[in-house]
């Protein structure tokens, strides 16, 4: 039987060790970084992709141990050929698992689709996508009563994001970064927590292959000309080379996050934007200001 060796390592495990261990890990970051509480009420923003999917299972296993109520939310963009595919498996699987789903659509929220937003505006279509879906689910996180938002960010998409934003002189924002986001505690803005924090995207990858989840391989057709594509692929180059190097990124991030975060605990203020009422750092959020420029 062949043995699967995990990442920069001499270490091989069968199928269930590499399962026993996967699970293991992802257990003992939530500890070590006190991601759940006990009565937490816990949603996870589910795509129905192998991250989101892997995170939902391993937290559906945990919370009668943790002693926590666990739902799921899934967003839909409205990206053609995309997001209906993969709705469709991650209804199919809460359906399997007896979890509640709820979902959100772009259209219902804000009369438009993605597809239809990019046509309207200059920015591009990551950055528009990424700000109503933050939006959305926080808004709908409080609306609905959860402690938390579990997301699937994994390793590699941590060390990407540390990397855009030093590339980009965003350290304000890196400062919001790590296991557990966020600077300012406020109960209109629900903290989100990453149980795949420690997890190398090939590991989450291997997990969700052995555990047979029905997930549909399509990438969204927005992803390929993104800026965190290229520094995806960066880092993928860089790791080829120089193997560890994510993992390396990881843990100096880690080791100063502590001072970043009480750095910008002083500057920042969350505020709420004047047409919304949402959490939001001006007096306009990005959300409100996007769909003003859609809408001319």
């Amino acid at each position: 039987m062949n043995k699967i060796q995990l990442p920069n390592s001499n270490v091989f495990l069968s199928n269930s060790e590499y399962i026993k261990y996967f699970e293991k890990k992802v257990f003992k970051t939530i500890l070590k970084y006190k991601l759940i509480s006990k009565n937490d009420k816990i949603a996870v923003a589910f795509s129905g992709g192998k991250d989101s999917t892997a995170v939902l299972y391993i937290l559906n296993k945990l919370k009668d141990r943790l002693k926590f109520k666990l739902e799921a939310i899934a967003i839909d963009e409205g990206i053609k050929n995309y997001r209906s595919i993969t709705l469709k498996a991650a209804k199919k699987f809460c359906k399997e698992n007896n979890i509640k789903l709820h979902t959100f659509s772009y259209k219902n929220e804000f009369s438009f689709t993605l597809d239809k937003m990019v046509k309207k505006t200059s920015n591009s279509p990551c950055n528009i996508c990424g700000t109503f879906r933050r939006y959305l689910l926080n808004k709908y996180s409080v609306k609905l009563k959860f402690t938390k938002l579990a997301t699937g960010h994994n390793l590699d998409d941590e060390a990407q994001s540390i990397l855009m934003n030093l590339f980009k002189n965003n350290t304000a924002i890196n400062a919001r970064l790590g296991p557990i986001t966020g600077i300012i505690k406020s109960e209109k803005f629900i903290p989100r927590i990453k149980p795949l924090y420690l997890m190398p995207q090939k590991e989450v990858a291997i997990y969700a292959f052995l555990k047979g989840f029905k997930i549909e391989h399509v990438e969204c057709p927005n992803a390929k000309n993104s800026f965190r594509n290229d520094i995806q692929t960066f880092l993928n180059d860089f790791e080829a080379k120089y193997p560890g190097t994510k993992n390396s990124i990881i843990n100096s991030f880690l080791e100063i996050l502590p001072l970043l975060k009480e750095k910008y605990k002083t500057e920042a203020k969350l505020t709420f934007c004047k047409l919304c009422k949402e959490p939001s750092s001006k007096e306009i959020c990005n959300a409100c200001s996007f769909l003003k420029e859609i809408k001319k």
